[in-house]
């Protein structure tokens, strides 16, 4: 997994917990699409389904793509 270099002083991009809708787990960033916001690490241990492909993460973002997308980086999977 690349690294992600974190902004402390960033007032847009943050550190949060969520799930992923994701049916490869091997992508580095996701569209804001696929990416449900928790409150905290435990609401998105409990939300996790790998049924229906949900996964529980800390990501950072969003951010920008090139492409004019929202994205948001994957620090970590939490399973």
């Amino acid at each position: 997994m690349p690294t992600v270099v974190i902004d402390p002083d960033s007032r847009s991009l943050h550190q949060r917990f969520a799930l992923i809708h994701a049916p490869r787990r091997t992508r580095a960033r996701y569209p804001e699409g696929s990416v449900t916001l928790t409150a905290d690490e435990a609401a998105a241990r409990a939300g996790a389904n790998a049924e229906r492909n949900l996964y529980p993460a800390e990501v950072y973002g969003p951010s920008r793509s090139s492409e004019g997308q929202r994205i948001y980086y994957l620090l970590r999977w939490l399973t």
